[in-house]
């Protein structure tokens, strides 16, 4: 495990840590973006140290099957032990209201840069999220834009599509790699006042596409 993380778990990561990816799944069709999520998998557990039998993974995700849209959670043990849950897909909304978390994060938290069980403040404002908002998002401790509890962020503008940089304090996120691959995104520092300035806001991630939302 990289001495980056050691000061959270000194003694080792706990027994309910899990690394763990979320996919989804429609009828007919292969697991979306399944080589993508399985490498970000496969990076995560060689910086924490964990035994990752991608192959084993990669067998479970190819038995998946249903008649309905399927959101999957594949999670890894310390111990490297794979286990992987099934669920119908979230229904789907044309946008999302959004609003600016009070809480700020700290860009130098290398567990921002990992997706883990190890996201309490997420998970916080996740089950908090007040009347008629759909996502927060998060600020840092320079005041500029990084992420939703379960989304990333990007700005449509003048100069294209903008997302946050990853030292802003940013996961990897799947669909983000994509975009920026693809040429459809740029990382760009930015702050709330661009939301105002915006053309269109978006949020997205691999399980749900771009999402466009407003600010409340």
């Amino acid at each position: 495990m990289e001495s980056a993380f050691r000061d959270t778990f000194p003694d080792g990561l706990s027994t309910d840590f899990r690394v763990i990816e979320t996919l989804g799944h429609a009828p007919g069709d292969c697991v979306r973006r399944l080589d993508r999520h399985l490498d970000r998998m496969t990076q995560t557990c060689a910086r924490l140290g964990i035994a990752f039998d991608r192959e084993q993974a990669a067998h479970l995700l190819a038995g998946v099957s249903g008649s309905q849209p399927l959101r999957l959670r594949l999670a890894v043990a310390p111990d490297g032990k794979i286990a992987l849950q099934q669920a119908a897909m979230p229904p789907a909304r044309q946008s999302w209201r959004v609003a600016i978390a009070p809480d700020t994060v700290w860009s130098g938290d290398p567990w921002l840069s990992v997706k883990t069980t190890q996201r309490a403040l997420y998970d916080h404002w996740r089950a908090a999220m007040p009347a008629g908002i759909d996502e927060m998002l998060f600020c840092n401790e320079t005041g500029a834009l990084c992420e939703g509890t379960i989304t990333n962020l990007f700005v449509e503008t003048e100069d294209g599509l903008l997302t946050p940089p990853r030292s802003s304090g940013v996961l990897p996120g799947v669909l983000r790699q994509e975009l920026l691959e693809g040429g459809r995104a740029r990382v760009a520092a930015l702050h709330p006042r661009d939301l105002h300035h915006a053309q269109a806001i978006w949020l997205g991630n691999s399980l749900r596409g771009l999402i466009r939302a407003e600010l409340a």
